[in-house]
């Protein structure tokens, strides 16, 4: 009862695979948030650069057509390098959550010593409805800034000083500047969504307005990120559908598991409590196998159930045929040794000296049959437990039996030579059973021929005796079956054979007779060639 072969996954792998899935899933989520949060946090400070631009170019424009020429200007730039193949200097924006610091919270504007230019003023003023506009639109928050650092337009903080301020310091050199500092919540506490590091931080940026390569003054923007739930929500579509993959990956893990492991576990399980039972049903293969090693496991308690059955019948059969077979000769000395002790009672008529010799002969037939019948037994129980190491050949196993049958012309062709799977012992006392098997049934001339056939070695033994009729074809090998019982047959030449070609993988077969083709008896042996593994038996 083979188990069908194919490519199995080995239950190491699919643990492996389960328990790689398993830790990746949160490991996923927490770089899935951070990845987004990021994403939330560049998001942001792109809109502040496309916005401060914006204004930016505004507030360079108007001064360029109306602020007066000698209009006091801030620090000088140096023009950047540009490529004539590329006049374009995009701001990218760099803020990330993982790398770069959190500062605190922005510092309180500060009185400043001189007010703003009275241009400036007005070009806040002028601006100042504008912002309010933008504000209500993009959320976000605007300061515009004189040269010197001072607040020109805004809600609030006009004519007050962030030139103290790390981002406006570094803008009001010349410099585009972005940080992320922490936010001032109205909430009290503050709300669920605020765990998020993404909420709990407002990006600042700071860029400068340049004019006749001076620094014209500062757009100073903020913003909180969007919070990622609530965009989780203006996405629920694309939630919902990587939540259901996520379930449907956690069904699939566990339908894995219990194709591949539980399933065939619970079905050996029963299988092993019906055999248990004597349910010889059972020894047929698993429908279902899953993993490689729960494959090898069924396959070998199914040849371990099946053996230990047939070993079971074996022994309740051999019993049976042993009993037999050895209460007839019991029976005979039994019967011949109460007819000899009767004979010596004074009383009885005295028995015939040749009755008493046929009695006494009858006894020692009969023990010398029993003497046959366990050695047999002794011999057959050798074949079954013989050790199945050592190697040998044909030709070397053959002359150690050719001369115990001088009445046999014994002849010998073909692989002799090739090296087989059993020591040279057990090969002689094979051939020696078999030649036996023939003389007593008449043969005088036995002929061996040894053929390899891919990796085993056919060994053909052929007799001129008389043969196996069709009705005896299915029962030869059978313990104690023999046609020569009257001569001394025990019926267990080739039973010992058989046993002693398992016991070593191999087996024996009655060569087809092919109509008539063949005389005598035809026996096949085959048996492994040395270095081929070994099937189990």
């Amino acid at each position: 009862m083979e188990v069908p072969r194919k490519w199995r996954p080995s239950v190491g792998l699919i643990v492996s695979l389960v328990m790689t899935t398993a830790l990746a899933l949160p490991l996923a989520g927490l770089f899935f948030f951070r990845i987004y949060e990021n994403q939330l946090i560049h998001q942001t400070e792109s809109e502040l650069i496309g916005q401060s631009a914006a204004i930016a170019a505004v507030m360079r424009r108007e001064l360029e057509t109306r602020a007066p020429e000698n209009i006091p200007l801030g620090a000088e730039v140096s023009a950047p390098r540009t490529d004539p193949a590329e006049p374009y200097a995009p701001i990218m924006p760099t803020l990330d959550l993982t790398a770069d610091d959190m500062l605190g919270q922005r510092p309180d504007a500060r009185p400043d010593a001189a007010p703003a230019d009275a241009a400036f003023g007005a070009l806040g003023a002028r601006l100042a409805s504008d912002l309010v506009e933008i504000q209500q639109v993009t959320l976000a928050g605007f300061r515009l800034l004189d040269p010197k650092g001072v607040v020109i337009a805004g809600r609030e903080e006009i004519g007050l000083s962030l030139a103290h301020v790390e981002e406006v310091a570094e803008a009001l050199e010349g410099r585009y500047r972005s940080v992320m500092r922490s936010r001032i919540s109205k909430h009290e506490p503050p709300p669920l969504y605020s765990w998020s590091r993404g909420t709990a931080v407002r990006v600042f940026t700071a860029m400068p307005v340049v004019l006749r390569g001076r620094v014209a003054g500062v757009v100073y923007a903020s913003r909180t990120p969007s919070n990622i739930f609530k965009s989780f929500y203006d996405e629920r579509g694309k939630v919902a559908l990587a939540g259901l993959t996520i379930v449907s990956l956690a069904l699939l893990i566990g339908f894995v598991f219990q194709r591949t492991i539980t399933r065939p576990m619970r079905e050996l399980m029963r299988r092993t409590a019906a055999i248990g039972r004597g349910d010889r049903s059972a020894l047929r293969p698993l429908a279902h196998h899953g993993a490689m090693e729960i494959a090898q496991l069924s396959q070998s308690f199914l040849d371990m159930a099946a053996n230990l059955q047939n070993r079971s019948d074996f022994i309740a059969t051999f019993a049976a045929h042993v009993s037999h077979e050895l209460k007839s000769p019991l029976t005979s000395i039994q019967g011949a040794a109460e007819l000899l002790r009767d004979d010596l009672d004074p009383s009885a008529h005295g028995m015939r000296a040749n009755d008493r010799r046929r009695f006494l002969d009858n006894i020692i037939s009969d023990a010398g049959r029993l003497t046959a019948v366990v050695q047999r037994l002794r011999e057959l129980a050798r074949a079954e437990a013989t050790p199945t190491s050592g190697m040998t050949t044909i030709a070397d196993a053959m002359a150690d039996f050719r001369s115990g049958f001088e009445t046999l012309v014994i002849e010998a062709n073909g692989d002799l030579d090739r090296l087989i799977q059993i020591s040279a012992e057990s090969a002689s006392i094979t051939l020696s059973h078999l030649a036996d098997n023939a003389a007593r049934h008449g043969a005088t001339h036995l002929t061996i021929t040894a053929d390899t056939r891919g990796e085993n070695l056919c060994v053909m033994v052929h007799d001129d005796g008389s043969g196996v009729s069709r009705a005896n074809r299915d029962k030869i090998f059978d313990s104690f079956f023999t046609t020569r019982r009257d001569s001394g047959g025990t019926g267990m030449g080739l039973a010992i054979v058989r046993a002693m070609m398992q016991a070593h993988g191999g087996s024996i077969a009655l060569a087809e007779d092919g109509d008539g083709e063949l005389s005598g008896a035809a026996f096949v042996l085959t048996i492994p060639l040395a270095g081929r593994e070994r099937p189990p038996s």
